[in-house]
C-alpha cells in the first residue's frame, strides 16, 4: 500500500479555506485515505453520520481538491468503520454508486473566484445595505462609479463574500473583462518572488499580472508590509490602474486611517473614493442568514432552532454558520432527520462555555496592541501621546466590559499600577464616546467580534 499521507495533507490544505472551521474539524480533518483501487481513492470516515454529512455538504469541494493533488484519480469512495472492515477483508470497493463521486469539473487556479459567493446568496440587512448597494453598483459599472471602493469591517461579516460576488457578477455579465482577485499576502509574496527571480529582474511579469487587468480586488490590505519597496510597488500599481479608469476594490478589517503600516499617500488614495463599512448583523439579519444557509444547503432544521442560534450568536456570520453546522452534525450522529432545539442547546452550551473560559485580560490586551500596532510596553507604560492613550483606554474599556468580575484594582495593576479612579475614567470615557463617535463605536464592535472569534 502506497504512502498517501503527503498528498492527502495537500488535499486538506486546499479544502480548509473553502469550508467553515467547524465543518473542517468535524467532517474533513477526521478523514483518512487508506488505499487507491482501480483509479478510486478510498477514504475512511470515523462514523456513518460523519460520512453522510460529508457527502451531503462537501463532496464537490473534496473532489476538486483530490483532482488537483492526485494524478489519474477519477473517483473517490468514503467508507464508514463497518465498510472499512469489509474492504480489508474482500479488497473491494463498496458498490453503492450513490457514494461514488466522479471527477469531471476543471480545477480553478489559486485565488479563483468562488462561485458560491454571489449577490443572490448575500443576505442584505440594516448592517450591510449600503455596502451591498455600492458593491452592486461597481459590479454593474466598473471604473465609472466609486473608484476605488474601500470596504472595511470586522472578521466574518461578509467582506470577502462581496468581493467574490462582484467578480462573479462581472464574469457572467461582462466576460470580456479581466478580473483579478488576490490577497495582500499574495501580492506581497508575488512581488518578493519577482525580486528574487532572474527571469523577472525588471518585474515585467509581476507588473503584467497586476496592471494588465480591468478590475483589481485586494483582500486584507491591513497586512500590507511596512517595507518601503512593497508599498512603493503597490502605490504605482494603484496609480497605473486608476489613471486608466480601471476599477480598484479593496477590503480591510479597519478604516484606512487606522492601518498603522499604511503610508500617508496610500491613505490619501484609498480615501479618495467611496469608503463603506460592514457592521455586525442585527437579529433579523442573522436569522435571515441562517434561513438562507438552510435553503441553499438543503438542511432540515426547525425554524425555532434558527431563532435560538440567531439570538445567542451575535458576533459574526462565520460563527453563526459554524454553530449551525455543529447542530446539523449532532442531529446526524443521533440519527435524526431534522435538527431540533435539543441539538442547538447542546452545541451552544459548549460554545458559550468555551468562549467565556478562554477570554482573558491578557488576550484582550494582545488583540488591542495588534489592532493599533502598539507595543505592550507602551500600552502599560507612562506615555501620554494620543497614539498610545487612545488604545490604552479602549483596552481598559474592553477588559472592564468583557470581564465584569475582574476587580478594578487588578486591572490597574495590569496597566503599570494605575489606581482605580484612572481605570474608571478610561472606561467611562470610551463608554460615552461610543454613543456619539461612529468610528469609535465601529472599532469597539470589531474588536469585540475579533476577541470572541479568536477564542
Amino acid at each position: 500500500m502506497q504512502d498517501l499521507k503527503p498528498k492527502w495533507n495537500a488535499v486538506l490544505n486546499k479544502i480548509e479555506s473553502e469550508v467553515t472551521a467547524v465543518s473542517f474539524d468535524l467532517w474533513i480533518k477526521t478523514l483518512e485515505p487508506i488505499d487507491i483501487v482501480d483509479g478510486k481513492l478510498i477514504i475512511m470516515s470515523p462514523t456513518t453520520g460523519a460520512k453522510n454529512q460529508l457527502l451531503k455538504l462537501h463532496s464537490e469541494k473534496l473532489k476538486t481538491a483530490i483532482e488537483a493533488v492526485f494524478e489519474n484519480i477519477t473517483e473517490f469512495v468514503v467508507l464508514d468503520p463497518a465498510e472499512k472492515n469489509e474492504f480489508f477483508q474482500n479488497k473491494e470497493v463498496i458498490r453503492n454508486t450513490e457514494e461514488t463521486v466522479s471527477i469531471k469539473e476543471p480545477i480553478l487556479p489559486k485565488n479563483a473566484l468562488n462561485e458560491k459567493y454571489s449577490f443572490d446568496s448575500f443576505v442584505v440587512g440594516k448592517s450591510n445595505q449600503f455596502v451591498y448597494a455600492a458593491a452592486r453598483s461597481v459590479a454593474e459599472e466598473p471604473g465609472l462609479k466609486y473608484n476605488p471602493l474601500f470596504i472595511y469591517g470586522g472578521v466574518g461579516l461578509g467582506k470577502t463574500h462581496l468581493l467574490h460576488a462582484i467578480g462573479n457578477f462581472m464574469k457572467h455579465n461582462s466576460s470580456n473583462l479581466k478580473v483579478l482577485y488576490t490577497t495582500c499576502e499574495n501580492f506581497t509574496n508575488d512581488y518578493i518572488s519577482s525580486l528574487r527571480s532572474s527571469k523577472d529582474s525588471s518585474n515585467s511579469l509581476f507588473r503584467g499580472k497586476y496592471r494588465n487587468v480591468d478590475v483589481l480586488m485586494v483582500d486584507d490590505i491591513q497586512f500590507i508590509s511596512r517595507a518601503e519597496r512593497t508599498q512603493e510597488e503597490f502605490f504605482h500599481t494603484f496609480n497605473d490602474l486608476y489613471q486608466n479608469n480601471k476599477q480598484i476594490i479593496i477590503c480591510s478589517d479597519r478604516h484606512p486611517k487606522d492601518i498603522a503600516t499604511l503610508q500617508d499617500r496610500m491613505v490619501s488614495r484609498f480615501t479618495s473614493g467611496l469608503i463603506q463599512d460592514i457592521q455586525q448583523p442585527d437579529y433579523e439579519t442573522r436569522l435571515a442568514i441562517l434561513q438562507k444557509k438552510v435553503q441553499i444547503e438543503k438542511f432540515n432544521v426547525n425554524n425555532n432552532v434558527l431563532e435560538f442560534i440567531a439570538k445567542n450568536i451575535d458576533s459574526n456570520i462565520r460563527e453563526l454558520e459554524g454553530v449551525l453546522s455543529k447542530v446539523i452534525f449532532y442531529a446526524g450522529l443521533l440519527g435524526k432527520k431534522e435538527a431540533t432545539i435539543e441539538e442547538a442547546k447542546e452545541a451552544l452550551k459548549e460554545h458559550i462555555t468555551t468562549t467565556k473560559e478562554k477570554i482573558t485580560a491578557d488576550g484582550i490586551m494582545e488583540r488591542v496592541c495588534k489592532y493599533y500596532n502598539v507595543s505592550r510596553t507602551d500600552m502599560v507604560g507612562k506615555k501620554k501621546n494620543k497614539e498610545i492613550v487612545d488604545p490604552r483606554q479602549v483596552c481598559i474599556y474592553l477588559i472592564c466590559t468583557l470581564l465584569e468580575d475582574l476587580p478594578l484594582a487588578a486591572i490597574g495593576n495590569m496597566f503599570g499600577g494605575r489606581d482605580h479612579t484612572t481605570i474608571i475614567h478610561a472606561r467611562d470615557k470610551i463608554a460615552g464616546g461610543i454613543k456619539s463617535n461612529y468610528t469609535l463605536s465601529t472599532t469597539i464592535s470589531d474588536l469585540i467580534a475579533m476577541i470572541k472569534t479568536e477564542n
